[in-house]
């Protein structure tokens, strides 16, 4: 039975932020009140708990959380926000609990959003905070943990690395990603009419504003059609009233098909990003993550050794993620 909390914030994004996703119009005018508003820094509360240092990348900033003392492993979150909005306190509030729970260091990117910037703005900054996470720590000690938009980027960002054989991440966290942009699953026009946040018109939009042009069917954009043979060992969390899950779905089903171990979370009645929201169902998922994390990953090195044998016949070479290309 969903919890009377869970009601609540339905009926509140029903008629608010649902809003945002409504029309174009409607999406733009969401970005420019957001952006007078709008504060990446990490809470107060989160200085008093964790040490936390800053240092840029291209011009901005990145967060980085310590790890509890002999910890090694460390967590790269990519935020949500449809490409064109910030990091929120709620996103804040899920880093802080992982960070309390599970000891990992952080790494928390302020990447470039649209319309400001574009596709190649934003991964030409979240290689490059790779990269010189991969000069500190080993691959099989970093794990992708991404929220909608930033979802599709942890998976893209994997699918990237792959392609210049940089060693890749040893597990994901997927919490409600938007995976194929294209809108070629009929499913997901009816199920929008249940999600009380999400809305394929102001969806759309915020997809033309970042895409720089690429068509939405390129893996880049929609990585449900890139090699997902490459991916780590992933946790999928999705809800049954967001209009993301049925591609979802069939992500799930593809990736197994491709040879990945991936565990799913299909929370029913649950919408957009709950994991991120304090109520029962939010807690029941991150219980799922900390397990899922917290669990060895012995066979890492064994599967990513294989994995570039299968793909170069050689070993890996020295990290270099180059800005992908234009298009």
């Amino acid at each position: 039975m969903r919890s009377i909390k869970s009601h609540v914030v339905s009926f509140v994004l029903r008629y608010s932020r649902k809003k945002a996703f409504s029309s174009p119009e409607n999406l733009q005018r969401w970005i420019a009140y957001a952006r007078k508003t709008e504060n990446h820094q990490p809470p107060a509360s989160l200085h008093q708990r964790f040490e936390i240092a800053t240092r840029s990348v291209d011009g901005f900033p990145v967060y980085e959380i310590a790890p509890k003392t002999g910890e090694r492993k460390r967590i790269l979150y990519l935020h949500g926000g449809a490409y064109v909005f910030q990091i929120t306190s709620y996103h804040w509030g899920l880093i802080a609990d992982m960070a309390d729970r599970l000891g990992f260091g952080i790494t928390v990117p302020i990447y470039p959003i649209a319309p400001e910037h574009d596709f190649h703005a934003m991964f030409g900054m979240v290689g490059e905070v790779y990269r010189q996470m991969l000069d500190e720590t080993e691959a099989q000690d970093i794990v992708f943990i991404g929220d909608s938009a930033g979802g599709n980027m942890a998976v893209v960002l994997t699918m990237m690395a792959a392609e210049v054989d940089l060693p890749l991440p040893s597990r994901h966290v997927l919490i409600s990603p938007g995976l194929d942009l294209s809108l070629a699953n009929p499913e997901v026009f009816e199920a929008e009419r249940y999600d009380p946040w999400l809305g394929i018109p102001g969806g759309l939009e915020a997809v033309r504003l970042y895409s720089a042009g690429i068509d939405p069917s390129d893996w880049r954009i929609s990585p449900l059609y890139g090699d997902l043979s490459v991916l780590p060992k992933t946790l999928l969390l999705t809800g049954s009233r967001d209009m993301l899950t049925p591609d979802n779905l069939i992500f799930a089903q593809k990736a197994r098909a491709a040879g990945v171990a991936i565990e799913v979370v299909h929370e029913q009645g649950m919408f957009h990003a709950w994991p991120l929201i304090d109520m029962p169902e939010a807690r029941r998922a991150r219980d799922s993550i900390v397990t899922f994390l917290a669990s060895d990953t012995e066979s890492y090195h064994a599967k990513a050794g294989e994995l570039a044998l299968q793909r170069t016949g050689r070993e890996v070479p020295t990290h270099n993620l180059s800005t992908p290309s234009k298009s």
